[in-house]
C-alpha cells in the first residue's frame, strides 16, 4: 500500500461496498443532530439580530422583542407543518427542488436549486465564521486570525463528512444534544428564578442605549413598522436549515417519510422553545445589545463605553447571570454554544451533496457530483461546498455581521416556490381522488401549505425590502449566476446527447484505413508498435519520422534499410524543429484526400513505475494526442512498452491490502509469493 493510500485510509476509513449503503442510514436519534444542527444553532444568533435591530430606536423598543419572537415562531411552525407534508409526498430527497420541478416546471426547479445552493454555501460560511468569532473572543491568540481559523474548521468538517454520513452523525450527536440540554436547562432555570423573583440582571443592564441617527426623536408609525420589519426579517434567520430534512429523507431508516416528519416536528418544537425562552429572559434581565460596530451608542452614566469594551453574546450574558452561583454551568453553556455554531455547517454538508447528486442526475450539474466516494458519501459535492465556503470566508474575513446580510434570501425563495408547488400538487391530486377520507387529508394538507405560502411570501417581501441594499443583492446575483450555469450545463448535456444519438449512417464502414506508426528511434517500442499495427491489417501502413537533424535522419534511414522491415518510412522535414505540427498536418492531409477513410496513428509509449520518471518521458506523446483528438477522422492508439521500473508499480498494486483481503487469506498468499521470489 502506497503512502497516499495509507493517508487516505487513515483520513476516510476503509472503503464501503455499494451493497453496504443500508448500513449508513440514520435512526431518528442520529438524524436529529445531523439535519437539525443548523436550525438549532440559529438560536445562538437570531435573538442577537432581533435586539440589534430594535436597539436602533433605543432600549424602549425592546418591548416588541417577545412579539417579534412569537411572529417568527408562528412562521417556523407553519414552515415545519408544510415540510411535513412535503416529506410524505416527495420522499426521494429532492425536497424543494423536486416539488418545484414536478409541479411548476424546470425553470422554477432550477430557481429553487440555485437558491438552495447559495443558501447552503452561506450556511457554512456564516456558521463557521460565527464559531470562529466566538472562539476568538475566548482565546486571545485567535484574535485577528478568524478567517484562517474558520478555513481550518471548514477543512476539518469536510474531512469528517468524507468518512460518511453515519460516522459524521455519530460524531456530531453528542455536542448537539449537549447544546439542547445546555440551552433548555439554562432557560428552565432562568424562568424558575423569574417566577421566584430571584432572576438577576445581565451584565449589560447597567448601560443605556443612545438612539441611532434618524431615530433621535419620536418616530413615525411608518418608521416603526419598518424597524419592526427589519427586526422580524433578521429573526427569521432562525428558519434556515428547516428545509434540510426534506432533502435528506433518503438518509433516514425506514419508514423514511414518517421518521423524517417526526424529526421535523421535534426540530420545530425545540427551536421555538429555545428561541422564545431566550428572548423573554433577555428582555426580563434588562439586556442592552447593539451592533458590534456601534458600541459607542452604549453609554454608562451618560458616557460612551470605552473602545475596548467587550460586548458578549446574548446567550453568554444570560448564562453568566442565570448561573451566577454556579460557574461551571456558565462555561458549559458558552462552550457547547461555540461548538454548535461550528457544527451547524454539518447540515449543509449533508444537504448540499445530496441536492448536487440529484441535479447531476437531471443534467443541471456536472456528473461528477453524482458519484459516491469510497465511504458512499457524495465526495465531490462535499469538496465543492468546502471550497466555495472558504472563498466566502476569506472574501468577507469571517465577519458574521457582513455575511448575515446575505443570509435567508435564498432559503425563503425556495420556501415560497416549494409551498406553491405543494398547493398545485394537492389540487391536482384532489381532481382524481374519490375516497372521502383521503380527500379530507389532502384538503387539510393544502390548507397547511397555503398558510405556509402566505407566511413565507410575507417574510420574503420583508427580507427583500429591508436587506436588499444591506447585501441581499449579492445573494440574488449569486442565484442568477448559479441559475445561468445550471441552464448552460443542461443545454450542453442535451446538445451532446443529440450529437451522440446513433443513426443509420453510423453503420457505414470506412473505405480504407491508413495507419502510421510514429518513429523517434528504431528501438523495441517502435518495433512493437509496428508489429501491432501490422496485426490490425490496415490498407496502408507506414512509419513516420519528423526530421530536424540531418545526421540523425541519415542514421535512422540507414538502420531502417538494413533491417528490411517491409514498411516504408515517411520523413517529414521540420525546418523549425517542430514535432507535433508536421504530424498533425500530415494526418489531416491524408484524411482530406479520402474523407470516407480513417487515419490510425500508433504512438509508442514508455510505461514507468516512478512518478518522477513520468516527467522525463512521454511528454511529446501526451501533447500530440491532445492535438490529434481534435482532428476529425483520426484514431489514436497508444502502444505501451513496460520498462523495468514499471514492475515497482505492479508490486505496489499487488501488495495493496483491500477490504476483505485478510478474511479471504489473500494477505498470507502474497506473503508466501514474496518468500518464494526471494
Amino acid at each position: 500500500m502506497g503512502v497516499g493510500d495509507v493517508a487516505k485510509r487513515i483520513l476516510l476509513g476503509q472503503k464501503l461496498r455499494s451493497s453496504q449503503l443500508g448500513e449508513t442510514l440514520l435512526p431518528k436519534r442520529i438524524a436529529l443532530p445531523v439535519f437539525a444542527s443548523d436550525a438549532l444553532s440559529s438560536v445562538a444568533y437570531a435573538p442577537d439580530e432581533v435586539f440589534i435591530m430594535l436597539s436602533l430606536a433605543g432600549a424602549s423598543a425592546y418591548v416588541w422583542s417577545w412579539k417579534i419572537g412569537i411572529a417568527v415562531a408562528l412562521v417556523m411552525a407553519a414552515v415545519v407543518a408544510s415540510y411535513r407534508q412535503t416529506v410524505h409526498a416527495y420522499p426521494s430527497g429532492g425536497g424543494d427542488y423536486e416539488v418545484a420541478t414536478v409541479n411548476l416546471g424546470p425553470l422554477a426547479g432550477t430557481t429553487v436549486a440555485s437558491a438552495l445552493l447559495v443558501d447552503y454555501v452561506l450556511t457554512v460560511a456564516v456558521s463557521i465564521s460565527s464559531g470562529a468569532q466566538y472562539a476568538a473572543s475566548a482565546v486571545g491568540a485567535l484574535s485577528g486570525h478568524e478567517a484562517m481559523f474558520a478555513t481550518l474548521l471548514v477543512v476539518v468538517l469536510a474531512a469528517i463528512n468524507l468518512r460518511g454520513i453515519r460516522e459524521s452523525g455519530t460524531f456530531f450527536a453528542i455536542p448537539t444534544y449537549a447544546f439542547m440540554v445546555a440551552i433548555l436547562g439554562m432557560c428552565s432555570f432562568g424562568l424558575l428564578r423569574l417566577l421566584s423573583g430571584s432572576l438577576p440582571d445581565v451584565e449589560s443592564a447597567k448601560y443605556d442605549i443612545q438612539k441611532a441617527p434618524g431615530y433621535e426623536h419620536s418616530i413615525t408609525t411608518f418608521a416603526l413598522v419598518f424597524l419592526l420589519a427589519r427586526a422580524f426579517s433578521s429573526g427569521c434567520a432562525a428558519l434556515t436549515g428547516v428545509e434540510a430534512i426534506s432533502n435528506g429523507v433518503p438518509a433516514f431508516k425506514r419508514p423514511k417519510s414518517r421518521n423524517a416528519a417526526t424529526t421535523l416536528l421535534l426540530l420545530g418544537a425545540i427551536a421555538i422553545t429555545m428561541m422564545l425562552s431566550i428572548i423573554v429572559l433577555a428582555k426580563q434581565m434588562g439586556l442592552k445589545y447593539v451592533d458590534p460596530h456601534d458600541l459607542d451608542r452604549l453609554t454608562e452614566n451618560g458616557e460612551p463605553v470605552p473602545g475596548s469594551h467587550d460586548q458578549h453574546a446574548v446567550i453568554a450574558q444570560i448564562a453568566r447571570a442565570v448561573f451566577s452561583d454556579f460557574t461551571p454551568g456558565f462555561y458549559f453553556v458558552v462552550t457547547v454554544t461555540g461548538i454548535i455554531l461550528v457544527l451547524a455547517a454539518n447540515t449543509a454538508f449533508n444537504g448540499f451533496p445530496v441536492l448536487g447528486s440529484i441535479l447531476a442526475k437531471d443534467g443541471y450539474a456536472p456528473r461528477a457530483l453524482g458519484s459516491r466516494g469510497d465511504r458512499l458519501a457524495y465526495s465531490n459535492g462535499i469538496v465543492f461546498l468546502a471550497v466555495m465556503a472558504i472563498i466566502l470566508i476569506q472574501v468577507f474575513n469571517a465577519e458574521t455581521t457582513r455575511l448575515i446580510q446575505l443570509y435567508i434570501v435564498g432559503v425563503f425563495v425556495s420556501f415560497n416556490l416549494s409551498q406553491l408547488g405543494m398547493i398545485r400538487h394537492w389540487t391536482r391530486a384532489l381532481k382524481t381522488e374519490k375516497d372521502a377520507a383521503v380527500r379530507r387529508r389532502m384538503f387539510r394538507s393544502r390548507v397547511i401549505n397555503t398558510v405556509g405560502l402566505t407566511f413565507t411570501a410575507i417574510v420574503l417581501v420583508i427580507v427583500l425590502i429591508t436587506k436588499f441594499l444591506a447585501g441581499a443583492w449579492i445573494t440574488i446575483l449569486a442565484m442568477v449566476v448559479f441559475f445561468a450555469i445550471m441552464r448552460g450545463i443542461r443545454r450542453h448535456y442535451d446538445n451532446v446527447s443529440l450529437e451522440l444519438a446513433a443513426d443509420e449512417g453510423d453503420k457505414v464502414m470506412p473505405t480504407r484505413v491508413h495507419a502510421i506508426v510514429l518513429v523517434s528511434k528504431l528501438h523495441k517500442p517502435t518495433l512493437r508498435a509496428l508489429a501491432f499495427a501490422k496485426a490490425t491489417r490496415p490498407n496502408v501502413l507506414e512509419g513516420v519520422y519528423v526530421a530536424s537533424d540531418p545526421g540523425q535522419t541519415d542514421a535512422l534511414l540507414q538502420d531502417w534499410d538494413d533491417r528490411n522491415l517491409g514498411v516504408p518510412l515517411k520523413v517529414l522535414f521540420s525546418p523549425y524543429r517542430e514535432v507535433i505540427k508536421p504530424i498533425v498536418d500530415y494526418a489531416t492531409e491524408i484524411r482530406n484526400a479520402n474523407p470516407r477513410g480513417v487515419v490510425a496513428v500508433y504512438i509508442p509509449e514508455y510505461v514507468v513505475g516512478r512518478w518522477w520518471e513520468q516527467l522525463l518521458h512521454n511528454q511529446t506523446a501526451l501533447r500530440l494526442k491532445g492535438r490529434l483528438l481534435f482532428t476529425p477522422g483520426v484514431m489514436v492508439t497508444s502502444v505501451p512498452y513496460q520498462l523495468r521500473s514499471s514492475e515497482l508499480a505492479r508490486d505496489r498494486d499487488r501488495d495493496r491490502v483491500r477490504a476483505g483481503d485478510l478474511r479471504r487469506g489473500r494477505v498470507e498468499e502474497r506473503e508466501s509469493d514474496r518468500q518464494v521470489q526471494r
